[in-house]
């Protein structure tokens, strides 16, 4: 009876410490993931935060799709809330500040962007910040083809220029931009001014020759991302070539394909076989002056 008591008591005590067991080893399996919150200002018109989602597998890091987050302004509260946004495929979700946050983001001239994630089954939750100044940037030419760029922090109600800002001065491209000459970035001076040669006076523009000036914050500490645009006629006319669609080139239908190359074509195949049916009638001679022996 006693032996009885036992077992029945080892039962009831397994059968309490299963679900424990098991919440824990759930626990346990979940990974964690960080949150990267950027802040851009495109053209001193448009704010808007860019937020990245990494988890370290095998010691690296690697982007996650699927998450998804609540972004903030200045505070986590349903009045601040800029947007719930899920990560794309490369871990990325991007929420422009929205008009109904107007009155707030005209309240003070520093910003905190909170960015937070609820946790599901597979990562534990987590949140993250990142606090800002009010900043903008100017563009502006000389007649010599000097690219000049402005930055400038709003302080109380005055927009006050920065020392010892880097900026980059490029060209808009389609891949990438291109920096207007060897130099990487311009460091503004005491004026908030950063300024640099245009040396690219070959560069293709469009059909009227413009081009589009670039002037770029990237990732600082205080002020985030910030760049504005400027077109400008210094770029080489756009000139279309005549339609050579019905010419003989490389490129075209079997039919238009080029001289030289259907005699080369040609000649390689009668080469070929006049050599195959040299080597058969060869065979065959063989074959009959044995059979005659």
């Amino acid at each position: 009876m006693k032996l009885l008591n036992k077992i029945l008591f080892g039962s009831l005590s397994l059968l309490f410490l299963l679900p424990g067991y098991n919440a824990f080893a759930q626990t346990a399996d979940k990974g964690s993931v960080s949150v990267a919150v950027s802040y851009f200002n495109a053209n001193n018109k448009i704010p808007y935060v860019v937020v990245k989602v990494k988890t370290k597998v095998n010691g690296k890091f690697q982007n996650v799709g699927g998450i998804p987050l609540k972004l903030s302004l200045n505070k986590d509260s349903e009045g601040t809330l800029i947007g719930k946004v899920v990560t794309n495929e490369q871990g990325e979700a991007t929420a422009i500040i929205p008009q109904s946050l107007k009155k707030e983001w005209s309240s003070t001239v520093k910003h905190t962007f909170i960015a937070a994630f609820a946790g599901n089954a597979k990562y534990d939750s987590t949140s993250t910040s990142l606090t800002v100044s009010k900043a903008k940037i100017l563009i502006d030419t000389t007649s010599s083809r000097s690219v000049v760029a402005t930055v400038m922090e709003l302080k109380d109600t005055t927009w006050t220029p920065v020392k010892g800002v880097d900026v980059v001065l490029a060209i808009r491209r389609l891949g990438s931009d291109l920096n207007i000459n060897e130099t990487a970035t311009f460091a503004t001076d005491s004026t908030g001014k950063a300024s640099g040669d245009f040396k690219r006076d070959s560069i293709p523009g469009d059909l009227k020759g413009n081009i589009t000036l670039v002037a770029k914050v990237l990732d600082n500490d205080t002020y985030g991302n910030l760049f504005i645009e400027k077109k400008v006629h210094w770029g080489s006319k756009f000139v279309s070539k005549a339609n050579d669609f019905n010419a003989r080139t490389l490129f075209a239908t079997r039919a238009k394909a080029p001289v030289w190359l259907m005699v080369i074509a040609t000649g390689i195949i009668i080469g070929v076989w006049t050599v195959l049916i040299l080597l058969v009638q060869n065979i065959l001679k063989i074959k009959k002056l044995g059979n005659e022996a």
